[in-house]
């Protein structure tokens, strides 16, 4: 299992919500790109940028940013937040990005995104956000009464690789990331490769990720309020 640190935008800042929740943010650096250099310098072959204003008003706010840390650390980055249709998925790809993270699209435009995942294998990740067992999309602001399964497998028929899989209702929180949550979906879906992330609080609980069997975990404030440090994440490049 890999972890990739994350790099959440708002307004150009380092920032991290609770729980999704835009009133609560916390600001951790002014300048992403020397966040970006810091996690580079260290050795992670992989960045998880997510554009917060995008998330919330589809429509890219933090490209330049996004575009720097590509052009100038030399590291792969996945990045989402913003992505509506198919076009704005390609101008990520064609902005440098490795992989494109879609939530929204996934749940509002499906033919767009399975577009997306047969003409761009690979570089296409679900981002599947649960609230209280309920996909969410639109910067987490919606739900959808779509059952897991039935969202999941018309993708994996055409050829879904990764998922993000965010419980809300831990990211930001510290509270320990759901571990039963991703064992399930692991063991439900083997031939996918899920990213976790939300509620990582400590070098033990990448171990109890680790042993689900999962591909990779991204960790976020646990890493900015010291809970882990930068080389205990290395363990994990």
């Amino acid at each position: 299992m890999n972890v990739i640190p994350a790099i959440d935008l708002l307004d150009g800042r380092v920032v991290r919500l609770t729980k999704g929740d835009y009133e609560k943010v916390t600001v951790y650096n002014n300048r992403p790109l020397e966040e970006a250099r810091t996690f580079a310098d260290a050795g992670f072959r992989f960045l998880h940028v997510v554009d917060l204003n995008g998330a919330r008003e589809g429509a890219f706010v933090n490209l330049s940013h996004i575009t720097r840390m590509v052009e100038e650390t030399g590291v792969e980055v996945q990045a989402g937040g913003g992505v509506r249709s198919y076009d704005d998925a390609l101008r990520l790809l064609e902005a440098g990005v490795s992989r494109v993270i879609c939530s929204s699209l996934a749940v509002r435009k499906p033919k767009a995104w399975y577009r997306l995942l047969e003409e761009h294998p690979g570089r296409a990740v679900l981002g599947m956000d649960l609230k209280e067992g309920r996909i969410a999309y639109s910067g987490w602001e919606k739900t959808s009464a779509q059952s897991i399964d039935t969202f999941l497998q018309p993708m994996i028929d055409r050829g879904l690789q990764y998922v993000l899989c965010t419980d809300i209702a831990r990211d930001g929180t510290l509270e320990g990331p759901n571990i039963a949550l991703y064992r399930d979906l692991q063991e439900q879906y083997p031939e996918l490769y899920f990213i976790a992330s939300g509620g990582v609080s400590s070098a033990a609980d990448l171990q109890d990720l680790r042993e689900v069997g999962l591909a990779a975990a991204v960790v976020g404030r646990a890493y900015y309020e010291k809970k882990v440090t930068l080389d205990e994440l290395k363990l994990y490049t």
